[in-house]
């Protein structure tokens, strides 16, 4: 805001009231309701009116009217396009989630985000995940050991890091490990890691790591997951399917704000 809403204070005048409304301009997983209402009372918004004729996890068609809100008319232009924003950011990932999760329907595998977040948005994108069907993988560093390429180098080796962060971790940490081959596998299950990601690997090598794990470790596929290759993975047995795409790459859908 700045000083102010200057075309606001300009154009509208003080204590002037209106009515507005929220509008579907296409099919949607709705998310991010509370959000949106959240940002009229960061605003000190006068005491507004709000009628929801939908909730978060509701899929909408186009036409469908949202929300209804009626107050102070300065406040509800001042505050409409970040509101705006965060409902149409989050309802984007929930609506991409919801698509991709029903790929999955039947398979056993579970779909889960990452930690590839719009910086200060993970928890509400995180949760938009969870709306659209899917499920969430660690919130940041401390909620889980994933043990990379560049810890396993800087620890000397897999076995080594495995080790360590056994002694160091609390014990109801899950420890996970990424490989990229099966002698990496190996090495990590051999260590006791509970789970292994399995990166960027293709269809048949993802096949033989099930083979070989022998449900002794929970494994993830990531890397190159695509809407297209979904089902594909989940068939392998893969127990997890990571995405960063359901949050870098969700696109924001078309809803409107209007007054009447």
């Amino acid at each position: 805001m700045g000083g102010g809403d200057v075309t606001t204070l300009a154009t509208v005048p003080a204590g002037a009231s209106a009515h507005a409304y929220v509008l579907a301009k296409e099919p949607l997983r709705l998310a991010g309701l509370d959000a949106f209402r959240r940002v009229f009372e960061v605003l000190g918004t006068p005491q507004l009116r709000w009628a929801l004729h939908a909730s978060d996890g509701d899929d909408v068609t186009p036409g469908t009217r949202v929300l209804d809100v009626e107050g102070d008319a300065r406040a509800l232009l001042t505050g409409e396009r970040t509101a705006l924003n965060l409902l149409q950011r989050l309802s984007g990932i929930a609506t991409l989630t919801a698509r991709w999760a029903r790929r999955l329907e039947g398979t056993g595998a579970r779909l889960i985000d990452t930690r590839k977040t719009t910086p200060g948005l993970r928890v509400l994108e995180k949760y938009a995940v969870r709306v659209g069907g899917g499920a969430n993988h660690r919130t940041g560093l401390f909620d889980g050991v994933l043990i990379k390429e560049n810890h396993i180098r800087a620890a000397g080796g897999i076995p080594r890091a495995v080790r360590a962060a056994r002694a160091a971790a609390p014990h109801t940490l899950r420890v996970e490990v990424e490989v990229t081959n099966f002698e990496e596998l190996d090495q990590a299950i051999e260590a006791g890691a509970d789970a292994v990601l399995l990166d960027n690997m293709s269809i048949e090598e993802l096949r033989e790591a099930v083979r070989r794990a022998k449900g002794r470790a929970i494994l993830e596929a990531s890397g190159g997951v695509t809407e297209d290759r979904l089902r594909a993975i989940a068939e392998t047995g893969v127990d997890l399917i990571s995405a960063g795409a359901l949050t870098h790459s969700a696109r924001a859908v078309d809803l409107s704000f209007l007054f009447e």
